[in-house]
């Protein structure tokens, strides 16, 4: 019977949505080249269900959306959280960080626009962004050939901590004044 738990453990642990016992038996019954009680099953994550119980696990099984799936304790959600939150944050490349900058100043803006003002072939950069939500495809131009427009989400002003388009920096902001050594305030000009 262990035999059979290690595979319905199998089973639930490699799939990454709710894993139901039809499906379950299914996958044993084609294995195995025979039929799978349901009852078996079901006793085999009664067993498995009672083994995750236990404080020596972090994980337990869940049962909801309609079937089986291992899920983090509660207790543990915390030190997750940061992980999860460190890991989000990660650094973003020099070109991405470009081409994320033109876009949130241009949006919505084509990916050839944004290439026309770095100069240099900018897909992995976009799909770096896309992958890490923080672009979203906004619809097409109605220029030739109907490209597709970006701009940012809202995981970009939460990552940047803004709430709204306008409070990013404007050139302004970046000027830097002029260097006055030697000058006494009000002689200069």
């Amino acid at each position: 019977m262990d035999f059979l738990v290690n595979h319905v453990e199998a089973l639930i642990f490699c799939s990454p949505v709710p894993t139901k016992v039809v499906d379950i038996k299914a996958c044993l019954s084609e294995m195995f080249n025979a039929d799978v009680p349901e009852e078996d099953i079901a006793a085999a994550i009664e067993k498995l269900d009672t083994k995750y119980q236990s404080d020596e696990f972090s994980f337990q099984l869940n049962k909801g959306g309609g079937g089986f799936q291992f899920l983090t304790k509660p207790a543990y959600q915390a030190s997750i959280g940061i992980m999860l939150k460190q890991q989000s944050k990660k650094r973003l490349s020099t070109s991405a960080m470009e081409t994320l900058s033109i876009i949130a100043y241009k949006q919505p803006i084509s990916k050839t626009e944004v290439e026309n003002i770095r100069g240099v072939n900018c897909d992995y950069a976009i799909q770096k962004l896309l992958d890490k939500g923080l672009i979203e495809i906004r619809g097409k131009a109605d220029t030739i050939g109907r490209p597709m427009l970006y701009g940012t989400s809202a995981k970009f002003m939460e990552y940047f901590g803004i709430n709204d388009i306008n409070e990013l920096p404007t050139p302004k902001d970046f000027t830097q004044e002029v260097n006055t050594i030697g000058e006494v305030p009000g002689e200069g000009q």
